[in-house]
């Protein structure tokens, strides 16, 4: 069974509109009961690297007879999901520290 797309990623809390108004956002690392950023990106790392080393570990099985194809198809597209996703956060966080780069101060 495929995942919904949304399914594995991590939410972000965000803080009301009244305590943004306000200054109030209740902690450096935490917003409203939400994660950082950095925890998050974290998280998404280390989400991508277990997912491809499943993905590797399925497809080992699979030469070795102990997985069936479906398995194996299903855990390299979760893995070519994964670092496809990892390659567009990587593209637009380039691509803004380029436009940040290019602003006269």
């Amino acid at each position: 069974m495929i995942p919904a797309i949304g399914s594995s990623l991590p939410t972000v809390g965000l803080a009301p509109t009244s305590a943004i108004a306000t200054g109030a956002t209740g902690g450096s690392s935490d917003i409203a009961g939400g994660q950082s950023f950095g925890a998050m990106l974290t998280k998404l790392a280390s989400d991508a690297v277990s997912t491809v080393k499943t993905a590797e570990a399925t497809s080992i099985k699979g030469v070795n007879g102990q997985a069936s194809t479906q398995a194996v198809v299903e855990a390299v597209m979760d893995a070519e999901r994964t670092l496809q996703t990892a390659i567009a956060i990587r593209d637009k966080a380039v691509s803004a520290y380029l436009e940040l780069s290019r602003m006269a101060i």
